[in-house]
């Protein structure tokens, strides 16, 4: 039976459900990419997709009308 969990709240000093995490893969991606990138590309990456986002236009979200 899969567990139901908030992982953004329950998770976050580690994993509470250990081989029982419906997000496995991603939990593997994470440490592959972690182990295999230095921090200077990853503040490069974070610094490239920063100066995206500033460049975007904004988006505006509308309530909906009833």
């Amino acid at each position: 039976m899969e567990q139901k969990i908030n992982c953004a709240q329950a998770c976050i000093n580690g994993c509470v459900l250990g081989d029982q995490c419906p997000n496995i893969e991603y939990r593997e991606a994470a440490s592959k990419f972690i182990a295999e990138t230095s921090l200077d590309r990853m503040l490069q990456i974070a610094e490239e997709r920063l100066k995206r986002k500033m460049t975007e236009p904004p988006k505006w979200v509308f309530p909906d009308e009833q």
